[in-house]
């Protein structure tokens, strides 16, 4: 790429830019889980923390065993003292996991891992069957459940029942997404989700999110979903970390194929910025960033496990109040789908097969450089 120039942001990113790319006049990130799109907020089709445990109990039941749905407790509970639930699904050796909502206010992602769970759990068909053969799913419906009740994309950190404070004065908050780091693991979210992950020591994950409003380049289409990777295809990182620089391509090439034609769906390949400065992300604290890292901490990961993981960002989130009541069924839908499509992908192994460079037809903006948080 040629010579690099490295800044540091105001959000605590680092920005590594290629030659000849200017940072003046450069307007606010948009950052995941950012602002959002226009619209009017509906909780009408939103699923609460009660909500779920009991779509899950639900869910289990008429699945007659095929979900088994049970709590993470021996790994410890979250800041407020709740529990985390987890489901999972399947007899194949490959080990999927699928986490949602690790940010408080990106709720339809936690709808379309429960639709996902309800389809597999009671439907017979042929597809749904063959990849419950050959895949077993971990799923995590609600990651941030403390978050998903404040409405915030963060947590707060608690001691003795009581928020932490800083020397502001103000309550300690943490993003989830950026504590699975050597340094990190503040919340005890983060900790008793990765010792559960160490524990399963999955094949694959994907990450369900919101972002802000953006448009296909080079239309006036509002993107509806982008698909990412945290460690950048081709960039700082990810070339050098196994093969995962073409599994992650090829992983959302699938997706795409799967999900271009439908003509409510407007897909592109995650960037943040704005304008025409466009900057992938190489974020090494992210909870997939981790995992693809074979991250071991307090030796928890002595084997230093890994897995190729991608995650999908939906337009909107609760905290902007932005979600409409109209959109929301097709915004959960695309995600439903897109995650469907994937598993099928994995379970016949025909991911496998797909031309990663075809990872470059995904529209995106021409690339300015990478934003970084190391």
């Amino acid at each position: 790429m040629g010579v690099k120039k490295v800044i540091t942001c105001a959000l605590g990113f680092t920005l590594l830019f290629s030659a000849g790319f200017s940072t003046s006049g450069m307007a606010a990130e948009t950052v995941p889980g950012g602002p959002s799109t226009n619209g009017q907020l509906s909780y009408d089709s939103l699923v609460t923390y009660e909500d779920m445990i009991k779509m899950l109990k639900d869910i289990e039941q008429t699945s007659k065993g095929k979900v088994e749905v049970f709590t993470l407790d021996q790994y410890g509970k979250s800041e407020q003292d709740r529990s985390f639930y987890a489901a999972k699904v399947g007899t194949g050796p490959i080990k999927v996991w699928i986490q949602a909502q690790i940010h408080g206010d990106e709720k339809l992602t936690t709808r379309a891992v429960l639709d996902l769970l309800k389809t597999f759990g009671s439907s017979g068909s042929k597809d749904v069957e063959a990849i419950l053969k050959n895949v077993t799913i971990y799923a995590i419906p609600m990651y941030n459940p403390d978050g998903s009740i404040m409405n915030t994309r963060s947590t707060t950190l608690y001691e003795n029942g009581e928020p932490k404070l800083g020397s502001n004065g103000k309550s300690l908050t943490i993003d989830l997404n950026r504590d699975w780091a050597e340094k990190g693991f503040k919340a005890k979210e983060s900790l008793v989700f990765y010792k559960y992950w160490a524990d399963v020591k999955p094949d694959y994950a994907v990450d369900l999110h919101h972002q802000g409003f953006k448009t296909v380049y080079g239309t006036n289409e509002s993107t509806t979903m982008s698909l990412g990777v945290s460690l950048a295809p081709n960039g700082p990182t990810l070339p050098s970390v196994k093969n995962y620089n073409d599994v992650t391509r090829q992983m959302q090439v699938y997706v795409y194929d799967a999900l271009k034609d439908y003509g409510y769906m407007h897909i592109d390949r995650y960037q943040v910025g704005s304008g025409e400065k466009r900057y992938e992300i190489d974020i090494k604290g992210g909870v997939v960033s981790a995992m693809m890292l074979g991250l071991n901490y307090n030796n928890l990961n002595p084997t230093h496990h890994s897995n190729p993981a991608i995650f999908f960002e939906t337009k909107g989130n609760t905290r902007e109040g932005n979600l409409g009541q109209k959109s929301n069924g097709y915004l959960t839908k695309q995600n439903y789908l897109g995650l469907k499509a994937i598993l099928e992908g994995i379970a016949s192994g025909k991911v496998n097969s797909v031309d990663p460079n075809r990872w470059q037809e995904i529209p995106a903006y021409p690339l300015a450089g990478y934003q970084k948080d190391y």
